[in-house]
C-alpha cells in the first residue's frame, strides 16, 4: 500500500446551468412558422363579417325610413319647425311668460299666416292649372317655325348617316282639370298631417327643455352628461339660426321676385314669389325648377320669345347673386356644406321621401354634421361634409 496519497478525482464540469437553460428553452413554447398567416387571415375575415353586417344594417335602416314615412315625415318636420321656432318660445320663458302660453301664441300666429296665404294663392294657383293647356295650344303656332327648323335639321342629319326618319305619331291633348271628388278625398289625409304636425310643434316648443333633461339624467357618468348637454344645446342654437336665416332669405328672396315680376307686368307674382320661396330651400334644384316655371309663364304671357325669357334670366341673376355672395356672407362657414355632399343628400332622400325629403335633406345634414363634429371617431365624416 503506497504512502502518497490517492489523487483526488478530477471534477467534471458543471452542467446545471446548462442544463436549466435547456430545460427553459424547451419549454418556451415555439411559434409555428403559419401561425402569423393564420391571424392575419382570420382579421380579415372578421373585417369582412363587419363591413357585411354594416351593409346589412343601413339597408335595413333604408328600408325602415323607406316604409316609415309617412311616420317620420311629420315628425322630422315638426322637430325643425320646433327648432327654428324655440328661440322664441325660450325669450318669452325668460320674460316669466310661460311657455305653454308663448307657445300657443306662436302656434296661433303661424296657423294664422298659414290659412292666409293658402286662401289668397289657392284661387290664383287653380286657375293657372286650369288654364295652362289652352295657353300652351294657343302659343304653339308661335314657335311652330321654329320646330319646323329643328326638325328639319334633324331630318337632314339622319339623311347624311344613312337612317331613316321616323314620324313621331300625333299625340292627342293631355286633359288636366282638378274635381271637388278630389279635394274631398284628399281633404281628410291632409288635415290629419296637419294636426299632427302642429300638435308635434306645439309638444317640442312646452316640453323640449323637460325632454333634454330626461336625456341628461339617464347618462351613466358626468363626462357622459356634459356631452349630452353640449350636442344637444349646440344643434338647438345652430340648427335654430340656420333654419331662422335660411328662412328669412329665401323668404326675401320671395319678395324681390314678387316685385320684379310685378315691374315686367307678370299675372299674379305673389303666387310665383311664393313657389321661388318654398323651391328655394331645395339647394341648386330649387332655383333650376323656378326658372324652367317662370320660364313657362312667361311664354305662356308675353307674345314675343325674347320678352318671354326676361323674367327667367332675371330671376337667374337674382339666385346667383343670393347663392354666391348674400348666403355664404351671412351664414358663415361654420354651416356651409359641400356641393357633392348637397347633391348626394338630395338624391338619397328625394328617392326615399320625395319632395319631403328634398325639402328636409338639407336641415337633416346640417345636424348630421353638427352631431358627428362632436362624437368620437365620427370627425372625419364631418371633415368630408364640409366646405
Amino acid at each position: 500500500m503506497s504512502d502518497f496519497p490517492s489523487p483526488l478525482p478530477t471534477p467534471l464540469p458543471s452542467t446545471a446551468a446548462p442544463g436549466v437553460a435547456v430545460s427553459t428553452l424547451a419549454s418556451r413554447p415555439r411559434r409555428k412558422p403559419g401561425s402569423s398567416r393564420s391571424t392575419r387571415r382570420i382579421s380579415r375575415h372578421l373585417r369582412s363579417i363587419r363591413i357585411s353586417l354594416t351593409g346589412i344594417i343601413l339597408l335595413a335602416l333604408l328600408y325602415t325610413v323607406a316604409i316609415g314615412k309617412s311616420i317620420l315625415v311629420p315628425l322630422v318636420l315638426a322637430g325643425f319647425i320646433g327648432l327654428a321656432l324655440n328661440p322664441i318660445v325660450a325669450t318669452a320663458a325668460r320674460m316669466r311668460i310661460p311657455r305653454w302660453l308663448a307657445a300657443v301664441t306662436v302656434m296661433l300666429l303661424l296657423g294664422a299666416g298659414l290659412v292666409w296665404g293658402v286662401s289668397t294663392l289657392s284661387t290664383p294657383a287653380l286657375n293657372w292649372f286650369h288654364e295652362a293647356p289652352t295657353a300652351m295650344r294657343a302659343f304653339a303656332p308661335k314657335i311652330k317655325p321654329m320646330t319646323q327648323q329643328i326638325e328639319a335639321a334633324s331630318r337632314a342629319t339622319q339623311t347624311l348617316v344613312g337612317g331613316t326618319v321616323a314620324r313621331a305619331a300625333p299625340q292627342s291633348p293631355n286633359s288636366f282639370a282638378f274635381t271637388a271628388w278630389d279635394v274631398v278625398a284628399n281633404a281628410p289625409k291632409v288635415l290629419a298631417s296637419i294636426l299632427t304636425v302642429a300638435l308635434l310643434v306645439f309638444f317640442f316648443l312646452v316640453y323640449g327643455d323637460e325632454i333634454l333633461r330626461r336625456a341628461v339624467e339617464i347618462s351613466p357618468t358626468f363626462s357622459y352628461k356634459r356631452h349630452t348637454v353640449s350636442i344637444v344645446r349646440s344643434i338647438q342654437e345652430e340648427v335654430s339660426s340656420y333654419l331662422l336665416m335660411t328662412a328669412s332669405i329665401n323668404v326675401t328672396l320671395g319678395l324681390v321676385t314678387a316685385g320684379m315680376l310685378y315691374l315686367y307686368g307678370v299675372p299674379d307674382p305673389l303666387l310665383w314669389g311664393t313657389v321661388a320661396t318654398v323651391a328655394n330651400f331645395i339647394p341648386y334644384v330649387g332655383a333650376i325648377t323656378t326658372t324652367a316655371v317662370l320660364t313657362i309663364v312667361g311664354v305662356l304671357h308675353f307674345q314675343e320669345l325674347g320678352a318671354a325669357l326676361i323674367p327667367a334670366g332675371t330671376f337667374a341673376g337674382i339666385t346667383a347673386i343670393e347663392g354666391n355672395l348674400i348666403t355664404p356672407m351671412l351664414q358663415g362657414r361654420r354651416s356651409r356644406l359641400s356641393p357633392v355632399a348637397i347633391l348626394l343628400w338630395l338624391l338619397i332622400w328625394g328617392w326615399l321621401w320625395g319632395i319631403p325629403g328634398a325639402l328636409l335633406a338639407v336641415p337633416m345634414l346640417t345636424c348630421v354634421k353638427l352631431i358627428t363634429a362632436k362624437l368620437r371617431g365620427w370627425q372625419w365624416f364631418a371633415h368630408m361634409i364640409s366646405r
